[in-house]
């Protein structure tokens, strides 16, 4: 492989989001395509045996099996770590694989889980179901009270669960008081910023540990393919999230990554549209839905009970 700037991050510190959201961990073969190359392979060849033990056996670089490394995805993860300021990213199947790879790489019997009560409906149903179900303890709080965090910690409390903007309800939490506060308590803060997209929001600049994404959502944003990614540190990625990964399998497909990278060129584009476009609708929609006894909920609207945090945390309002 021919490396170019995109993998260097030294090289890319000054880049603008929509710089590495188009050039991110690029590189080139020995053919020097124009196009990303999408990789539709399951293995590899070696040039001997001792090649192929020591690469399986992590003393030598290269890939070894689809399911472990692939050009086309590694590609992806290393464009949206850069997107996002992590370290390390590891792509998924979809968008539910990584917020549950995120949670059961870190999670054991005995665990307990602080997690906000407005989060996706499929991600209410891991914390309802399926971590009691393996014997890991969850509390279920209004994410936006930033009183209600600290009295929810136990002993054996590891992490803590939120998404903001959230959806569908676009409650708005304080992260960087909610990750300072797991960070002071030694608990691991994994945040869903799948509504916002690392063009809007980065978790990571206001302390979170982990970001997970649902990339069906913005980062696609043409609704072609399931995607997912989890973001952290090198050392939490290569120690814990890798060995779940590696052996349970919830890997993205490279066709679907390299879908996700094409979506991905055009994200800040959209990204920042769709944000305005919101605002406008909401403005138009709004004193209707009053006169007619409702009420409007757009973080971009003064009315949001949290308009000036979301503006604080976020580059644009979203969808």
């Amino acid at each position: 492989m021919k490396k170019t700037t995109g993998m260097d991050r030294a090289g890319t510190a000054n880049w603008r989001p929509a710089t590495r959201a188009l050039r991110g961990g690029t590189w080139r073969s020995e053919h020097g395509e124009t196009s990303e190359a999408l990789f539709l392979t399951s293995g590899y060849t070696y040039d001997d045996a001792q090649t192929v033990a020591d690469r399986f056996a992590g003393t030598a670089q290269g890939m070894t099996y689809s399911r472990l490394q692939n050009p086309t995805v590694a590609l992806l993860e290393e464009r949206i770590a850069l997107m996002e300021g992590a370290e390390a990213c590891r792509a998924q199947a979809s968008g539910m694989a990584a917020m549950t790879t995120a949670l059961l790489c870190q999670l054991s019997a005995g665990d307990h889980v602080v997690a906000a009560r407005a989060a996706f409906g499929s991600c209410r149903w891991l914390v309802d179901n399926l971590l009691p179900k393996f014997g890991i303890e969850t509390t279920v709080i209004d994410s936006a009270d930033n009183a209600a965090w600290e009295p929810a910690i136990r002993p054996n409390t590891k992490v803590f669960f939120f998404e903001s903007p959230a959806n569908p309800t676009l409650e708005i939490v304080d992260m960087a008081y909610v990750c300072g506060l797991a960070r002071a308590h030694g608990i691991t803060s994994v945040v869903d910023n799948a509504f916002a997209s690392p063009v809007l929001q980065r978790p990571m600049e206001f302390g979170a540990d982990v970001v997970a994404y649902s990339a069906t959502k913005l980062m696609d944003g043409q609704g072609r393919v399931l995607a997912g990614a989890v973001c952290g540190s090198k050392q939490w990625s290569d120690e814990v999230l890798m060995p779940f990964q590696r052996n349970t399998g919830p890997n993205i497909a490279a066709f679907n990554a390299w879908v996700v990278m094409k979506g991905l060129e055009t994200l800040p584009l959209r990204a920042f549209k769709q944000s305005e476009q919101a605002v406008a609708l909401g403005q138009f929609l709004e004193p209707r839905v009053t006169k007619a006894g409702g009420h409007l909920l757009h973080p971009g609207l003064p009315s949001h009970p949290r308009h000036n945090l979301a503006m604080a945390q976020m580059d644009a309002p979203g969808p």
